[in-house]
């Protein structure tokens, strides 16, 4: 009853009870209200709205359909640069630009990988983004399999002359586990690197995922400093299989890599930033945003294309409400999250003037699906103990979305770069279930994003970056109650 008299009670008077009477406090002489009686009506309209419809499924058909896949250093992001501060620009956001970033310009070029013997067969691959190249005419040669770095120790001196295929299988996902991918993606990152020095010729991977229908992964690997450098691929989970269970048999496979991959210099680039500026404290800042690039393969609809929409249709929806908190949000599409986080750099190094006034950063990379809540860290223990409870307390109002929670532990890539700031990060979790089978293929495409799930999302920051731009006290701090004086009542 109270919490419908509340409902009617906003409608009719609207963002005016947003700010109070003049010369009173806003928190009264108890101390602050708890957050669901803030922000209940607040909240149910925020999320009727977006649920009701919005911009995101259009923005996003603009950016995958009309722009692709967005590689650094490529025409294709560069448009998607151009078309982020035009679209944020014709929705009325404030302070709207792009702030230069010089990033890495790596080149996919032809690629092949064909099995020569016992017979010949065309195996479907991707070249790992930052990888050198092969001569011409490729490099033949045959095969060893391992599974771990304990095997490819045991191969020893039988790895020189070979390509080095790490056979290493992620887990089915689990709603407990989550995953598996933060541990079986290393030897995309380092792989090379290990097979290099055992002297092999060149490295496959099979691709990070635990379910294939025959579609190679890419991603980014790294040579850190070492001067051997030798060419690296994934290949799809039945090919690595296939080729797997020949070398068991004792049969000698050889293959035939081909990629034309080089590295150009850098180029520039840059993070697309555009605000809701407060209206009482602008200068505090809580950011909310995703990642502009993606793979050139694909539409980059999962990755991250959907994470940029949802944050860029979350301030939108609370500008056509009128809907102005206490504290500025900043929406940041970052660039250069794939290989190399120059975006990310950038950004902490632009503001490190003003990070102590950034109260919060939410990313969403994680893809778009049904909205499970968000991870939080911060580099002050006791803040983020506070901040995860005012969290919790804030989900609690957002039941309409599902059974919300809050994780200890982990954000986003592109945020980590405000931890060592004391800023309280936010990793946008969603049910995950589904986004390895695209994540970083040619199958990440408009088509796997869900209109609904979508709009949840949109709902669900809005909702979370219009409280706690607008909470009386900054997330993770807490004003004690005030003992009221009743004898002088």
């Amino acid at each position: 009853m109270v919490a419908s008299l509340l409902v009617g009670t906003w409608m009719i008077l609207g963002p005016a009870l947003l700010a109070p009477a003049a010369g009173s406090s806003p928190e009264g002489e108890l101390g602050a209200p708890s957050l669901t009686t803030q922000y209940g009506p607040i909240v149910e309209r925020i999320v009727n709205t977006a649920l009701a419809g919005n911009e995101a499924y259009r923005k996003l058909e603009e950016l995958c359909d009309g722009i692709g896949h967005r590689l650094s250093g490529s025409r294709q992001l560069e448009q998607a640069i151009d078309w982020a501060i035009g679209t944020m620009t014709k929705d009325g956001q404030e302070n709207v630009r792009g702030e230069k970033v010089m990033v890495p310009v790596w080149v996919r070029g032809r690629e092949s990988a064909t099995m020569i013997a016992p017979r010949r067969e065309p195996l479907v691959m991707l070249g790992l983004g930052g990888s050198v190249g092969t001569p011409p005419e490729g490099i033949t040669a045959p095969m060893a399999v391992v599974s771990n770095e304990a095997e490819l120790e045991q191969l020893g001196e039988a790895a020189r002359g070979k390509i080095v295929l790490f056979n290493n299988a992620m887990p089915p996902y689990s709603p407990e586990a989550g995953s598996g991918y933060g541990t079986t993606v290393r030897f995309r990152h380092k792989g090379a690197r290990l097979a290099a020095e055992k002297g092999a010729v060149a490295c496959l991977i099979r691709s990070v995922t635990a379910h294939s229908l025959r579609t190679p992964h890419t991603g980014a690997t790294s040579y850190g400093e070492t001067t051997n450098r030798i060419p690296a691929a994934a290949l799809t989970v039945e090919d690595a299989e296939m080729i797997a269970r020949l070398v068991r048999r004792g049969e000698r496979v050889e293959v035939n890599l081909m990629m034309e991959a080089t590295t150009l210099p850098d180029a520039e680039s840059a993070n697309v930033v555009g605000e809701l500026r407060g209206r009482e404290k602008p200068e505090e800042i809580v950011v909310v945003g995703g990642h502009i690039d993606s793979w050139d393969v694909g539409q980059g609809a999962q990755d991250d294309g959907g994470g940029c929409v949802v944050a860029m249709e979350a301030i939108n929806v609370l500008r056509k409400l009128k809907l102005t908190p206490r504290r500025t949000i900043r929406v940041v599409l970052w660039t250069n999250e794939e290989n190399g986080l120059r975006g990310a750099k950038a950004y902490a190094a632009t503001h490190a003037a003003a990070l102590p006034d950034h109260v919060a950063a939410i990313e969403s990379d994680g893809g778009i699906f049904r909205p499970l809540g968000f991870s939080l860290e911060c580099a002050d223990a006791d803040r983020q103990a506070v901040a995860a409870e005012q969290l919790r307390e804030i989900l609690a109002l957002l039941v309409p979305l599902g059974a919300l929670r809050v994780d200890i532990g982990g954000s986003g890539a592109d945020v980590s770069t405000l931890k060592s700031a004391g800023v309280v990060l936010l990793g946008h979790e969603v049910e995950g279930s589904k986004y390895f089978d695209y994540h970083h293929t040619p199958a990440d495409t408009l088509d796997k994003i869900d209109p609904h799930e979508l709009s949840q999302n949109v709902a669900l920051l809005a909702a979370v970056t219009f409280i706690l731009a607008d909470m009386p006290d900054r997330l993770g701090t807490q004003t004690p109650p005030a003992k009221a004086n009743l004898m002088t009542r």
